[in-house]
């Protein structure tokens, strides 16, 4: 458990689902309250990267949340006072818009893909027709095998499909170790008590990950496309909406490119 936790703390992920954005009182009254902004965790270190550009270019900050775009939309929903969410998959953006709960149908702003990974020590072979975990899988050597919850995690519904499309999943269902979000998937599939999982490649990418595991690029033409698109609250402040604009600078779209997404057209 001491390893566990070690390696929790050195990839730095966050997994708090609401957080409280509301200013302390004490707080100087010229003093703007930092925007909170919900974020799917495939993009934390990227977004991570990204604010610090947008706080060193503007002095502005964002406050920002991670965790699974469907967990989001429900908290969106019951109140939580988020002024801009980055989903996972615009079909989240396009539920909120129809019920009123942003500006607009929003902007993409980045596309996704999935990484097949594995701890340093995994027997695990890695390769992009998986023939190393359907063999392995045979063999009986897979133990534990980690993706999203594909209930509420686009990443995992993605994994999910891929896994479909290549006869595997069936015979996956009682290794499956299910993260609440990608990043945390991310976590259980270098933590050493699984084999391998399938996460963003976005997080495999990372050199927080790379210090701990392997990973291969899975060809986007085996699931469905991750288009993943962000918008504004309605009572989102100008500084929200000035980091609205800012995530679609070419400065922004170049970290994006750094951690393996696909961009849409500008």
């Amino acid at each position: 458990m001491q390893s566990l936790t070690r390696l929790f703390h050195t990839l730095g992920f966050t997994f708090l689902l609401c957080l409280s954005m509301v200013p302390l009182a004490s707080q100087a009254a010229d003093t703007a309250p930092i925007p909170a902004i919900a974020a799917a965790a495939n993009i934390k270190f990227a977004l991570d990267d990204i604010v610090k550009n947008f706080t060193a270019e503007t002095g502005l900050k964002v406050r920002v949340s991670y965790g699974s775009s469907g967990n989001f939309v429900a908290q969106i929903q019951h109140g939580a006072p988020f002024e801009m969410l980055l989903s996972a998959d615009e079909r989240y953006i396009a539920e909120l818009n129809k019920v009123g709960f942003t500006q607009d149908e929003g902007v993409m702003y980045a596309i996704g893909r999935l990484a097949l990974v594995a701890p340093k020590k995994s027997p695990l072979t890695l390769d992009i027709e998986l023939n190393g975990l359907k063999t392995l899988l045979a063999s009986g050597k897979i133990e534990r095998f980690a993706i999203a919850n594909p209930d509420h995690a686009p990443y995992g519904e993605s994994a999910r499909e891929l896994l479909k499309n290549f006869g595997l999943w069936d015979d996956l269902q009682t290794k499956l170790i299910l993260g609440e979000n990608a990043a945390q998937a991310a976590q259980f599939a270098v933590s050493g008590s699984t084999q391998g999982g399938i996460i963003p490649l976005s997080l495999a990418m990372a050199p927080q990950f790379q210090a701990l595991g392997h990973y291969v690029a899975l060809p986007a033409k085996f699931h469905t496309p991750l288009y993943q698109r962000m918008a504004l609250m309605p009572k989102a402040s100008s500084t929200a909406e000035r980091f609205y604009q800012y995530l679609q600078s070419d400065a922004a779209r170049a970290v994006f490119t750094q951690y393996g997404f696909g961009l849409p057209v500008s």
